[in-house]
């Protein structure tokens, strides 16, 4: 493994993410054809302390700010997508206990873990409002089954972020969130992630079989089919990370289109490279403008704020798959060739569109918020 040393007190965290973003590099195509995650470059995130940047400084961390964690995201992801989307899986999670802690929430044990070198492991995306799984109630916690998927990260994971539906609770149906470590009795990861794109992101199938969650484990109980606002917490301080990393993507496709065409004069080219530019520009503009509102994870915890994060993920999604796919057609055939890597950024951008809300999920969402409705039913 590559060593990269640093000094955590004068460090700057963003020429550090392209030093570990060219060491990854040559590797990346063989890893997307493969469907390798790189453990190399999560012991690097590691043992360079990007893992803990956004953790605060007196809690061993790096101190960085929320649109930081963006750059180094962004920085990543021109290197090695699949490394950048799995590892903004764990910066989410550190990201949003940032924000309970600047809004004087106790979150001293995990910064702790992280600071120590422990990578997060999201299930968010497949468990949402409603959750799925099954949680039994025993003496002294949980007994729980549940499939979770995707997981991006999980096998260089420590430690999973989760929720299970507890059907049977008295009151109604109940969610509990928690964490787990992932080598806790009764945890596996099937590998099943084979898809078109993000090839090496790791995001396999967390099975929990009769695993014992004490109930000093359980972070939150919540109603299973009623808007919980600790998820407008989630959209706010997730999605300007995820879209952050994807945007890196969008980065390397245009600076390379333009070294590919450099000396072509055609009138359709300028003008396909300019279109390019458009959808390029509205995506990178979203998505500052996703920082700027976030206030450095002090933002307030309202559906109003969620809905407005959620449209402009939405908008910034289909621009960002519009800039690549329009660099391929500006560049021409040789585009989508593997011997380019315009083909497996195309295929990578695509991922976007699927983080939590996907469009038409978001546009209900958001219309309802407007009109003064809750965000779902």
């Amino acid at each position: 493994m590559t060593t990269i040393a640093h000094d955590i007190t004068t460090t700057d965290w963003i020429a550090l993410a392209r030093r570990i973003g060219e060491t990854l590099r040559a590797d990346v195509a063989a890893r997307d054809r493969g469907g390798q995650i790189s453990v190399a470059a999560f012991d690097l995130l590691r043992t360079t302390g990007l893992s803990a940047a956004l953790v605060p400084i007196e809690f061993g961390g790096g101190g960085v700010s929320h649109r930081e964690m963006g750059e180094i995201l962004r920085e990543l992801g021109r290197h090695d997508p699949s490394t950048a989307v799995a590892f903004a899986m764990h910066t989410h999670l550190v990201a949003a206990q940032v924000w309970r802690h600047n809004h004087g929430i106790d979150a001293t044990a995990v910064f702790g873990k992280v600071a120590a070198g422990a990578i997060l492991v999201s299930t968010g995306a497949s468990d949402w409002v409603e959750s799925n799984g099954r949680a039994e109630r025993v003496d002294g916690g949980f007994r729980v089954s549940a499939r979770k998927a995707p997981a991006s990260g999980c096998e260089v994971g420590d430690v999973v972020v989760t929720s299970i539906r507890h059907g049977d609770a008295p009151e109604g149906p109940q969610v509990l969130h928690f964490a787990s470590p992932l080598d806790a009795p009764g945890i596996r990861i099937e590998k099943t992630w084979d898809t078109l794109g993000l090839r090496a992101s790791g995001s396999h199938t967390v099975v929990f079989e009769d695993v014992f969650v004490p109930d000093a484990a359980i972070s939150l109980t919540r109603p299973a089919d009623a808007w919980p606002p600790v998820l407008n917490v989630v959209i706010g301080a997730a999605m300007p990370l995820v879209m952050a990393a994807y945007l890196g993507i969008a980065d390397a496709a245009v600076e390379l289109t333009a070294a590919l065409v450099a000396d072509r004069c055609e009138p359709h080219t300028f003008q396909l490279a300019g279109e390019m530019m458009n959808a390029y520009t509205t995506a990178a503009d979203l998505i500052a403008a996703m920082f700027t509102d976030s206030d450095n994870l002090h933002f307030d915890n309202t559906d109003s704020y969620g809905a407005r994060t959620l449209s402009r993920k939405t908008v910034a999604a289909e621009a960002l798959v519009d800039a690549v796919r329009l660099a391929i057609e500006t560049v021409g055939g040789v585009g989508f060739s593997r011997s380019c890597e315009l083909e497996m950024w195309y295929r990578d951008i695509h991922g976007c569109l699927f983080h939590p809300l996907p469009r038409a999920k978001q546009t209900r969402f958001t219309g309802r918020v407007l009109l003064g409705r809750p965000p779902i039913g």
